[in-house]
């Protein structure tokens, strides 16, 4: 299949034969698998400290003719510390229904977290991911604000691009001009996370492919730059909703043709 290749104008340049993985069919379930599994391997442990909520000398008292022992006191039998002052003395701890007592069910750090996908399913995954890029019907379900061709080729010019400006101006001239104002308001966060760093939510935009580093792109709000090698699932289909806006440099859709055919 032809397709047409731009400049950094946005006007045609040349055309360019796409490789076949744009082509196959897009497999919504396994997109959605290994975008989790890719979420779920990066995953931190958590848990707290073995010996939260037991650094203390608190012991049963509850046993009958022993000295100490609460028979009889009108007490709950719970593990208490004694021989302290104040409202300390005989206070009950350790239990997870007192103060300062263990969890009963903290979550475990040694809990794997982990999810295996086949590497064959993965390779398919990222094909059809790729392959969900040229589908108007995905990327406008998306959200995005765009209803030319897909998918959108730019020369390698775009590899020597060290400046915001002449990015937005390619955008303007590929008629994106809704998409800037799109990803260019932001949405502020309902709950409590707007005291945690994180007020504001920007919605996830273009992503631009090439093969090698271009600076610059990672200024533009809500817009992502991957090269063919360090292309994942989850960049082709945050949310494990394929169907991103992403243009790509005219090399890397040759790499793409090398590496998966």
């Amino acid at each position: 299949m032809m397709t047409k290749v731009f400049d950094m104008t946005g006007k045609e340049k040349g055309e360019i034969t796409l490789p076949k993985t744009f082509s196959i069919p897009v497999r919504s379930d396994l997109i959605k698998r290994a975008v989790l599994a890719e979420q779920a391997n990066r995953r931190q442990a958590y848990g707290p400290n073995r010996m939260a909520g037991l650094r203390t000398s608190a012991h049963y008292h509850g046993v009958k003719d022993t000295r100490g022992s609460m028979k009889n006191k009108e007490m709950a039998r719970l593990p208490r510390s004694h021989n302290t002052s104040g409202q300390q003395n005989m206070k009950a701890r350790r239990v997870p229904q007192t103060a300062g007592g263990r969890r009963a069910h903290p979550p475990k750090p040694e809990k794997d977290w982990k999810q295996k996908i086949n590497k064959k399913e993965l390779k398919l995954a990222v094909c059809s991911a790729i392959a969900a890029t040229t589908d108007n019907t995905l990327v406008v379900g998306r959200g995005h604000k765009y209803t030319g061709q897909l998918p959108i080729i730019v020369d390698d010019v775009f590899n020597d691009v060290k400046k915001v400006k002449d990015i937005k101006t390619f955008l303007l001239g590929m008629n994106l001009k809704d998409e800037l104002e799109r990803i260019g308001k932001r949405k502020v966060r309902a709950g409590r996370g707007k005291m945690r760093g994180r007020k504001y939510k920007t919605k996830k935009s273009i992503l631009f492919v090439s093969t090698k580093d271009v600076k610059g792109v990672s200024n533009l709000s809500g817009c992502d730059f991957k090269t063919v090698k360090t292309l994942t699932v989850e960049d082709l289909a945050p949310g494990t909703m394929a169907g991103r806006l992403t243009i790509w440099t005219e090399g890397a859709v040759k790499k793409i043709g090398e590496l998966h055919g």
